[in-house]
C-alpha cells in the first residue's frame, strides 16, 4: 500500500547555478576511465593489460573476491594505461576512445539465468547494497529494492526531465530487476512530481511519495520510513539513470552507458543539461563554460557529497551532475565578511544571519569552512537536520571510538555516509563525518558481516 511522507527535519540549500532545460550532445571524449576507486572496497584483478584493444561492453576487471562482479568499457579503443598508487594499488584505468564504437556481439537477454545476464553484462555493479553502501554482494537476496527518482540536494537533476524518453527503457529496467529478485520495488516520487511524470505510470513498483527538505531525495531516508533495515537484512539501491541503462541492455543485448548529467554551479557561465558517455573526460563538458579567473573547485557529483576533480579529471561513476563553486580560499576580513560581517550575503541554519529572512534567495557559497577543526561538542544542529530516528551525535562519537556495539545499537545498518553529509555541513565542530561514518560502516563489515 503507498503512503504519503511528510519529513519535518532538513535543509535545502538554495544556490546559484541551477542547469537550464536545454541538453547539449557532448562529442566523444578522446579518453575515458574506469575506476576501482569509484567501487568502494572492491579489490580489482585486471583481465586486460596496457595496448589491449577493447571493445563497448568488453570486461576490464573484475572484483578479486568475487570474480562474476565485471567491470566493463564504456566505449571501443585501446587501454592507454593502468594508473597505480601505493603499494601497485590500481586507480584508474584509461581507455583511448576510437571512432568506431564497436560494441560485443549482442547478448541474448531472454536466457532463464537473468542473474548470469546481469553479472556478464557489467550491469551488477549499478546495484547498491545497505547496509554498508557498497557494490551488491551476489550471495544475497534483498528484502527490497528502493529507487528514488528524484533528487533533493543542492542544484540536484530533475530525473523527470533527464529521463523523459527514455519511459519504455525505464520500465523494461524495471521488469529486469522483478526478474532477478521477487522482492518488492519502491519507487518514491516527490510530493511535487507533476501528475503527467511517466514516473506514475511505472509498473510492477510501489509508488510512495515523500514531502520534505533535503535529504528527503536520498534513498536512505526512504528506506527509514517505508521499510527500515535490520541486522541481517540486505535492501538494493539503483539510480533512476541506471534503471534506465539497464532497460536499454534488455532492450538490444548491447552495454550503453549514455546518460544525461546536469552541469551546475555558480561558476558555469551556462548551465545546462548534456548527453555523455558515462565516466568521460570532464575537460569536453566543461571547457570555455567556467570563469578561469576565479579559484575554483569542480565537483564529480553535488556539493554535499561530491568528489573534488582536476579540470582534466573524470566523471565518477555513479554521478549524474556536475557542480563548480568558488574554492573560497581567500582571506576574508571579520567586519565585511568575516565572523563579525551582518551577514546579508551568508547563508546560515539558525538566525544568526538576517537571510533568514529570505528563505527563497539563492546564495553563492564557496567551499570555505569557515574555521579549523575543533572540540567535538554537542550544539542540537545535527539532529535539526537528520530526519531519521536516529541520534546523530552519539552514533558518531560511537564511529570514532570505533564502538561496534554502539554503532549496532544506534543504527549503523540504516545509514551511508551520504546520509550525514548535511550534519557535516551544519557541524560547527568542523568534523569530516562523513569520512567518520564510511570508516564506522568499514568496521561493521569486517567484524560484523
Amino acid at each position: 500500500m503507498s503512503k504519503t511522507i511528510k519529513t519535518r527535519k532538513g535543509l535545502d540549500i538554495k544556490l546559484v547555478g541551477e542547469a537550464n532545460k536545454t541538453i547539449v550532445d557532448i562529442p566523444l571524449s578522446s579518453t575515458y576511465t574506469l575506476s576501482p576507486l569509484d567501487f568502494h572496497g572492491l579489490t580489482p584483478k585486471m583481465l586486460v593489460k596496457e595496448g589491449e584493444t577493447v571493445k563497448v561492453g568488453s570486461p576490464v576487471f573484475c572484483n578479486k573476491y568475487s570474480p562474476e562482479i565485471k567491470f566493463v568499457s564504456p566505449v571501443s579503443g585501446t587501454i592507454k594505461s593502468i594508473v597505480r598508487g601505493q603499494k601497485r594499488r590500481i586507480l584508474d584505468v584509461i581507455i583511448s576512445s576510437d571512432s568506431k564504437q564497436e560494441s560485443i556481439e549482442p547478448v541474448d537477454v531472454s536466457s532463464e539465468n537473468i542473474k548470469e545476464t546481469f553479472l556478464n553484462g557489467g550491469l551488477w555493479p549499478m546495484i547498491k547494497q545497505r547496509p554498508i553502501d557498497v557494490v551488491a554482494d551476489i550471495n544475497k537476496m534483498p528484502k527490497a529494492i528502493f529507487i528514488s527518482a528524484f533528487d533533493s540536494s543542492p542544484l540536484a537533476i530533475d530525473y523527470d526531465y533527464s529521463l523523459q524518453n527514455d519511459a519504455e527503457n525505464f520500465q523494461k529496467g524495471i521488469d529486469a530487476l522483478s526478474k532477478l529478485s521477487s522482492c518488492k520495488i519502491y519507487l518514491t516520487l516527490s510530493s511535487d512530481t507533476p501528475s503527467t511524470s511517466f514516473f506514475n505510470n511505472i509498473n510492477g513498483v510501489e509508488i510512495n511519495k515523500i514531502d520534505g527538505k533535503h535529504p528527503s531525495g536520498n534513498v536512505g531516508t526512504q528506506i527509514h520510513h517505508i521499510s527500515p533495515i535490520n541486522k541481517g537484512e540486505i535492501v538494493w539501491t539503483v539510480s533512476p539513470q541506471d534503471v534506465a541503462i539497464i532497460g536499454k541492455y534488455f532492450s538490444t543485448g548491447i552495454y550503453n552507458a549514455q546518460k544525461i548529467i546536469a552541469l551546475t554551479g555558480s561558476e558555469v557561465k551556462k548551465p545546462h543539461y548534456c548527453r555523455v558517455i558515462g565516466s568521460c573526460n570532464l575537460s569536453d563538458i566543461i571547457s570555455g563554460n567556467y570563469s578561469k579567473d576565479n579559484d575554483v573547485r569542480i565537483i564529480s557529483g553535488n556539493a554535499l557529497t561530491g568528489i573534488a576533480k582536476k579540470s582534466t579529471g573524470y566523471l565518477g561513476y555513479y554521478h549524474n551532475q556536475i557542480t563548480i563553486l568558488p574554492e573560497g580560499n581567500n582571506y576574508k576580513f571579520f567586519l565585511t565578511k568575516g565572523w563579525l560581517s551582518p551577514g546579508f550575503g551568508s547563508f546560515s541554519n539558525s538566525r544568526l544571519y538576517p537571510s533568514f529572512l529570505t528563505p527563497n534567495k539563492k546564495y553563492r557559497l564557496d567551499t570555505n569552512t569557515n574555521g579549523e577543526e575543533r572540540a567535538f561538542v554537542v550544539t542540537g544542529e545535527m539532529e535539526k537536520v537528520f530526519p531519521f530516528d536516529i541520534l546523530p551525535m552519539h552514533l558518531v562519537k560511537a564511529a570514532i571510538t570505533k564502538d561496534i556495539d554502539g554503532m549496532e545499537n544506534l543504527g549503523i545498518y540504516e545509514v551511508a555516509p551520504e546520509d550525514f553529509a548535511l550534519c557535516e555541513f551544519v557541524c560547527t565542530s568542523k568534523i569530516n563525518i562523513q569520512e567518520i561514518i564510511r570508516e564506522g560502516l568499514d568496521l561493521i563489515a569486517e567484524e560484523c558481516m
